[in-house]
């Protein structure tokens, strides 16, 4: 049952004051039986009330307005969780017995959303490699666990190629990425063959070992796998999530899950700087700051969902 200290610091700074700022934050831990949260504290520049509700996917969100002229934004983040270790997924029942459980949950609301697939302009490349490697005699947890390695073996982790405007086309000719870019390989490979998948949002702790994204936001993929239901699996690291995975959100993607998004009116140049560390029970920590994103356009004039800021804020707040 390892503990971790999790601080997850968003900051804006603005060139000239801005008003009206309407963020919504995902910054709120998954509390369930792999999950205990001890302690978290959200600070955040004058204090305003923060609302929070409830998802569709059952996500605690946050939102907040800071209508008054400012000339920066802080958004602290100070979380104790323990984590709880998980078992191998039974894998004994008849494959095609648990194939077919899978095909009744196709139609079901609570599945639909995790069945579908997003849009891939030439996707006859990939659709081989699904066949190549989609064992017809497999069990669902065997062509999970084959499309994690896949996307290990065959994706070179590289950060700053990609942006979380990347199309599945781009990540799929430069074989190049961070986790989110192979998260979102790997849930289409898993929906492709009527395996359901969702997004996760994070953080990985793993303390003392070469895995990748430590020290910053992370991202994965669950699978329901009929023996076991949501598993979890890191293609980042070609691994089955374990205690060393720190959960805050579900959705079908990346945008169902940004830690943080908003808007403001004002100018559009700023900078944003995000900044991850994980201390562990031995007092040693990992920390990494995220290279500080400047852009300089004219005053914006247009509406909320107009404001370049959004765009933006998102690529910044891309997890690795």
């Amino acid at each position: 049952m390892p503990k971790f200290k999790i601080r997850h610091i968003t900051h804006y700074k603005y060139e000239e004051p801005v008003r009206d700022s309407a963020s919504q934050i995902m910054l709120y831990p998954i509390k369930d039986d792999h999950q205990e949260v001890v302690q978290h504290t959200i600070a955040i520049t004058a204090n305003p009330p923060v609302s929070t509700y409830t998802d569709y996917f059952g996500n605690e969100v946050g939102t907040f307005t800071h209508p008054f002229p400012h000339s920066e934004l802080l958004i602290d983040s100070k979380l104790e969780v323990i984590t709880q270790s998980r078992t191998i997924p039974l894998d004994s029942s008849p494959t095609v017995e648990q194939w077919s459980q899978l095909e009744k949950l196709k139609n079901q609301l609570a599945f639909i959303d995790f069945y579908k697939t997003e849009p891939f302009t030439d996707s006859s490349e990939i659709k081989k490699v699904v066949e190549d490697e989609n064992c017809a005699a497999c069990t669902p947890l065997k062509v999970v666990e084959d499309f994690t390695r896949y996307i290990f073996e065959n994706f070179k982790y590289q950060k700053g190629i990609t942006t979380v405007e990347s199309t599945l086309d781009e990540i799929w000719k430069l074989k190049s990425g961070v986790c989110q870019d192979f998260a979102h390989m790997l849930l289409y490979m898993l929906r492709l063959v009527d395996i359901p998948a969702r997004y996760v949002s994070g953080y990985v702790c793993p303390h003392k070992t070469d895995m990748r994204g430590e020290g910053a936001t992370h991202a994965w993929v669950e699978a329901y796998l009929p023996l076991a239901g949501w598993v979890g699996y890191d293609p980042t690291n070609n691994c089955m999530v374990n205690d060393y995975h720190v959960r805050l959100a579900v959705g079908k993607n990346f945008t169902d899950c940004s830690p943080v998004k908003g808007t403001y009116r004002g100018t559009a140049g700023h900078t944003l700087d995000v900044t991850v560390s994980v201390q562990y029970e031995d007092g040693s920590s990992a920390k990494e700051q995220n290279e500080v994103l400047e852009e300089n356009q004219e005053e914006s004039t247009k509406s909320f969902t107009r404001n370049s800021f959004r765009r933006f804020q998102e690529m910044q707040m891309q997890q690795q």
